[in-house]
């Protein structure tokens, strides 16, 4: 996995201990691609706006349509808007740099050239560029990106001579298992394929392998996706956005039929955060966690065998002006050396803190501003403190 950051030897003991007990799962395919640099962009979009410029119009009602008409009005209407994106990085060998290049999809958002893929389809990029319905190439840059979601925004400048075709925002709050759902991509790089499906589950926590934290609320979908398709919409019967197709959990590196899509209403309030300040804000806590577990808790005798230890508190963050406090002194563990003596954050608003994913679901739910009841024990001794969550402006690491 490869990540923005570095590792301090503190932060090794987190690791080590977050990765014990993990056993090897299913195979996870990811075709992945491409660099990532920050290029800020002013001015918010909203949904209202993505929706005025779609051609709905075009699709006739679902209820009254037959399903190949369906499919046909979908497809021709919104394809369009769908985009094949190539990446490419340089490789050191022995001698020389060659290039090598990966594609993936992407959705037009408005008619300023702004598209909407996965991270890991632009991450490590040194050029990109996309390719249009109509087979004109344009360069692309990275507007923003928000690596916990897989989500990425790009942007071309389109010649006067190409009106771009976008695709509007549907919603996912309201989806439910068996639900038909089109999926429009570029598998294998063949280009603007359609496949069709239901939804086959919903809320389907998945895992970032860029930073380790949970997506939330993830749709699985029977519709066939593969390598190529990542970053392309998945479509409801109205031709509207419900989802980003992500990943495929694959044994042999092709589709089986279990596809996962990050949740449109996600994807909205990234894209948002994107345009209008060039990054993802997100609340933090502002500490390095370390998650405990029942032997390091036998080890250090602590009270509680599950939360959070603070391993650190961020400097003028939500923590510290909270009064949460962090390590005094460091003891020996085998061969990891072990912040002490922070508090064990155990509980926020009555909930309990066991684990890291308790924390970052808790989180993922709270906007900048929001007020929150964070319980820990200082020593042995249960405290409970006011805080208020804020951004934690250039926080690496795992900072939360």
């Amino acid at each position: 996995m490869r990540s923005t950051y570095h590792i301090t030897a503190r932060q090794l003991v987190l690791l080590a201990l977050i990765t014990a007990g993990f056993a090897a799962g299913a195979v996870v395919l990811y075709d992945r691609l491409g660099s990532y640099a920050l290029n800020k962009l002013a001015g918010a979009r909203t949904e209202k706006a993505y929706s005025e410029e779609a051609r709905i119009e075009a699709i006739t009602n679902p209820a009254v349509a037959t399903e190949e008409t369906n499919n046909r009005e979908v497809y021709n209407a919104m394809s369009p808007g769908v985009v094949n994106i190539t990446s490419t990085v340089y490789v050191q060998d022995l001698f020389y740099a060659y290039p090598k290049q990966g594609t993936g999809s992407g959705s037009i958002l408005d008619k300023e050239g702004h598209i909407l893929t996965n991270f890991h389809v632009i991450q490590d990029a040194e050029k990109l560029e996309v390719t249009l319905s109509n087979k004109h190439n344009y360069p692309a840059k990275v507007v923003g990106f928000d690596p916990d979601n897989d989500l990425a925004v790009i942007k071309i400048d389109a010649s006067r001579a190409d009106v771009l075709s976008t695709i509007p925002f549907g919603t996912s709050k309201d989806l439910f298992v068996g639900q038909k759902v089109l999926a429009i991509g570029n598998p294998f790089g063949l280009d603007r394929t359609l496949t069709t499906g239901i939804v086959s589950g919903l809320s389907r926590p998945i895992r970032s392998e860029f930073t380790n934290r949970l997506i939330e609320g993830v749709i699985q979908t029977d519709a066939a996706i593969n390598p190529g398709n990542s970053g392309g919409p998945l479509l409801n019967s109205r031709g509207q956005i419900i989802g980003i197709n992500t990943m495929i959990y694959s044994p042999t590196g092709a589709s089986v039929g279990i596809g996962f899509a990050v949740p449109v209403d996600t994807a909205k309030m990234v894209v948002d955060d994107i345009l209008q300040y060039g990054r993802v804000r997100k609340p933090k806590l502002g500490i390095t966690p370390i998650p405990l577990n029942a032997r390091l808790a036998r080890v250090l005798e602590l009270p509680v065998s599950e939360g959070i230890l603070v391993a650190e508190v961020s400097p003028g963050g939500s923590a510290d002006r909270a009064g949460i406090r962090g390590p005094n002194e460091e003891v020996q563990i085998g061969r990891y050396i072990v912040p002490i003596g922070g508090d064990i954050i155990v509980g926020i608003n009555g909930q309990p803190i066991k684990t890291q994913d308790d924390l970052d679901r808790i989180l993922n739910s709270k906007k900048i501003g929001d007020r929150i009841q964070v319980e820990v024990y200082r020593g042995r001794r249960k405290v409970t403190l006011s805080l208020q969550l804020s951004e934690l402006p250039g926080s690496g690491g795992r900072r939360i």
